[in-house]
């Protein structure tokens, strides 16, 4: 098993680097890049407001030339005409793209080697304090929402497997079905409506994590509160997440219950509860169990943007979005490095995950 870890990590560096050149070469491609979002602030055209720009030494330093009197001249972005050239190249400077791309490219990747991830284009701040600040919003999200998905999709499955062809099953797949088809925004919507006083309750708050006077609170206040908060965003990311595991399980259980050696023992007269849980379990909940790290990746990058919005939590994926729409190249890349990094790494953990569940499982004698 060492030696295919050790393989496995090895891979992880080709995989990132072609991630890496995929996407950089995308963002090169796509209009509207930094000096454009820079250009379109100082010429009045931009779409919205943009005024964490100002106060910048950066924008202290462009406002110190005079771009009332235009010179005419061919530039590569748009609304740049009538714009003195000078200012067009201080501001590629500002922002490091006055580099060929692949300079630029293996700069920053010789930078993330050290988890150097540089400075926010528009934030004024270090891209790792960024990240770092905003985690515990998104990892709070993704792993108590993955333990909750798997902590009733588990014994609902089971119990749907037992019960198969039932009215249980038959009625619990059926609000299952319903619940899965509703988009876990518009079921946030619909909880913010009737319990944060949308339009009947004010029970549940409806922004941030923690209150303002958390810092005051005593330990178990404090427990309560940041639960009490993250009640609605849980429940919304939930009740859209379970189904696809819950099915899993109960076909993983059916597909065992099925098999020759669950004849066999209940003909030698074990009881139905040993055969259940002694035997098909282990068995049934290998590629359930198995799969928590991707899970958790899984709902950690794509279910927690459109509630993050929602409920105004201060997360990665809303850094991200936020980052995505002005351009901010540092922010992007960096996320986009952490995460698919992490990805790669879950998936590790998921292989030796299923080893330790069924020994029997040798990724040793895999062929590459």
């Amino acid at each position: 098993m060492t030696a295919y870890i050790f393989r496995r990590l090895l891979l992880v560096i080709p995989t990132l680097l072609g991630i890496m050149i995929i996407n950089f070469a995308v963002v090169q491609i796509v209009p509207g890049g930094p000096v454009e979002q820079m250009i379109a602030q100082m010429t009045g055209t931009a779409v919205e407001s943009t005024a964490r720009f100002s106060g910048t030494d950066e924008g202290e330093n462009l406002n110190s030339f005079d771009y009332s009197e235009s010179s005419t001249f061919d530039s590569k972005y748009r609304g740049a005409q009538g714009l003195d050239p000078d200012i067009i190249k201080e501001i590629e400077k500002m922002y490091g793209m006055d580099k060929p791309a692949h300079k630029r490219f293996f700069e920053m990747i010789i930078n993330y080697l050290t988890f150097d991830f540089g400075e926010s284009f528009f934030r004024d701040q270090k891209v790792i304090d960024l990240v770092l600040d905003k985690m515990p919003v998104s990892i709070s999200l993704g792993l108590w929402t993955t333990l909750l998905v798997y902590l009733i999709s588990i014994p609902l499955g089971i119990r749907k497997a037992i019960k198969d062809g039932s009215q249980f099953d038959i009625t619990s797949s059926t609000i299952i079905t319903i619940g899965y088809a509703i988009p876990n925004f518009l079921f946030a919507v619909i909880l913010i409506v009737f319990f944060a006083g949308g339009r009947y309750y004010d029970i549940f708050p409806l922004r941030g994590l923690v209150s303002e006077n958390f810092e005051d609170l005593s330990f178990l206040l404090k427990i309560k509160d940041y639960f009490w908060h993250l009640t609605l965003p849980l429940l919304a990311m939930v009740v859209s997440g379970f189904a696809g595991l819950t099915f899993l399980t109960k076909n993983s259980f059916l597909d065992q219950i099925n098999q020759q050696y669950v004849m066999t023992a209940r003909a030698k007269g074990l009881p139905e509860r040993k055969v259940l849980y002694g035997h098909v379990f282990r068995n049934a909940m290998l590629i359930v169990i198995a799969g928590f790290p991707s899970a958790f990746i899984g709902i950690l990058f794509s279910s927690s943007l459109f509630i993050e919005v929602i409920f105004s939590l201060d997360g990665l994926g809303l850094l991200g979005y936020e980052a995505a729409l002005t351009r901010d190249y540092p922010v992007i890349f960096a996320t986009l490095y952490f995460f698919s990094l992490l990805g790669l790494i879950m998936g590790i953990l998921g292989d030796i995950m299923y080893s330790i569940i069924d020994p029997r499982i040798d990724f040793e004698t895999r062929e590459y």
